[in-house]
């Protein structure tokens, strides 16, 4: 919120609040809900550093889940816990009767050393793929924690107004289980979190566009992602003697090439874009040995069924032909770990929530934007019921884009000022869907 507009609100709004007893219509208006969130963001922001400075990985959850737990209980709502194995659910019942919604944060954090300079700095490890590693919030997840504790807080205190039921659901592994292991919003769908509910609301902090506003899109609005394997098979040899052996390094790398003519040549990107990437190839011991195999991760996202198909189809092709022609064996593994549909928006849903967001934010300030080709799980929730996911900027005024770290990285940061915003928001949108407007 501008400055100059919280300072009205505090200096006017919050006093009439305090003086007499509000309606529910008056408990709902933007200025109650702007001075709502004010007053909590000293909460929140302390609440988002500590969760920064001691974050969990995926499906480890236990501090965090705790700590949540604890709130949710203090605000006297029914609680459950270990959903999806730390997952926690809580749910406040309100005093009229009305629909049922779901307000979701994801609580893990990913292996990245911080490099950020600041008090509350990350030094956490933790365990991923049997190594000892880093743990950091690269992505914002300790600010959707902290926006949705607050959004619960507030929500707690007029639950006599509120027609309806929230769910407040605290999602562990929206980055993916551990190998061996499920978990995230689709585990939580099998376990029955969705029941009884009628729509799904969720947001996610964005370290690239300016804190102050929010952007959304209807219909698709994140891809969907697999990941991939491919094991390449030959015949070790002395790196003196190639001609003894297969080499399956030369095969890989043609292979990763080969990889690169699907979007170029086999996709129609006028329709949709869509993406594939190597991130990991890993095959051999020393400069002068032939290794018997070469393995190579990456990742597909796209925003059909169609585009997903093809994609899948070709890379299987080109992995096999290419090690064919090589004397050479692929093995192609698709999905290897990590299987999300695209996120897409309730067009009906979007619109109402878009009128929310910018009674809140300020038409100014709230934008349209494009396809975007990272991935989310919340597309587990908005698959089965309408959903609506949108955008909250975290990038300081005034900083260049380029200047600006990307999520998943070491220097990722996050203007705390926006997450009042995100508390905001998140209460209009949810109340106004609860109240039929």
């Amino acid at each position: 919120m501008p400055i100059l507009r919280r300072a009205l609100f505090a200096a006017f709004v919050l006093p009439l609040l305090v003086a007499s007893p509000a309606t529910a219509q008056e408990r709902f208006s933007t200025e109650a809900l702007l001075a709502t969130a004010a007053g909590l963001e000293a909460q929140v922001i302390e609440w988002r550093r500590d969760f920064h400075e001691h974050p969990e990985l995926s499906n480890r959850e236990f501090r965090t889940a705790g700590i949540v737990a604890e709130h949710l209980r203090s605000l006297g709502m029914e609680v459950v816990e270990g959903v999806a194995h730390t997952g926690v659910i809580g749910t406040l019942r309100g005093g009229r009767p009305g629909p049922t919604i779901l307000l979701r944060a994801d609580m893990d954090g990913l292996p990245v050393e911080e490099r950020n300079d600041l008090p509350f700095r990350s030094r956490a490890t933790g365990e991923y793929n049997g190594e000892t590693v880093p743990v950091m919030h690269a992505c914002g997840h300790d600010t959707h924690v902290a926006i949705l504790m607050g959004v619960a807080e507030a929500m707690a205190a007029m639950r006599d107004d509120i027609p309806g039921t929230v769910k407040f659901v605290f999602q562990p592994a929206e980055e993916g289980a551990p190998a061996g292991e499920r978990g995230g919003a689709e585990l939580m769908v099998d376990e029955g979190v969705l029941e009884g509910v009628d729509a799904a609301f969720a947001l996610h902090i964005n370290a690239q566009t300016e804190v102050g506003t929010v952007s959304w899109r209807a219909g698709p609005i994140m891809a969907s992602v697999q990941d991939f394997g491919i094991r390449v098979r030959g015949r070790q040899a002395h790196g003196a003697y190639p001609w003894l052996g297969i080499d399956p390094v030369v095969a890989s790398a043609q292979i990763v090439l080969g990889l690169q003519t699907i979007v170029a040549r086999s996709v129609d990107v006028t329709e949709l874009p869509a993406i594939v990437t190597v991130g990991r190839i890993q095959g051999g011991v020393r400069s002068n040995i032939i290794p018997e195999e070469v393995e190579m991760v990456g990742t597909i996202r796209t925003f059909s069924e169609e585009h997903k198909e093809l994609v899948h189809r070709r890379i299987r092709e080109i992995a096999g032909h290419v090690a064919a022609s090589a004397g050479a064996e692929a093995e192609v593994t698709i999905p290897l770990t990590t299987d999300y549909p695209v996120t897409a928006n309730d067009p009906e849903l979007t619109v109402r929530s878009v009128a929310s967001l910018r009674r809140i934010a300020g038409e100014e300030n709230v934008e349209e934007v494009g396809l975007v080709t990272g991935a989310e799980d919340f597309s587990y929730f908005s698959r089965e019921i309408p959903g609506f996911y949108y955008r909250l900027g975290g990038k300081p005024r005034g900083v260049p884009i380029e200047e600006t770290e990307a999520h998943h990285t070491p220097g990722f940061f996050i203007d705390e000022s926006g997450l009042v915003l995100g508390v905001s928001t998140m209460l209009a949108v949810a109340l106004d869907y609860l109240n039929g407007g």
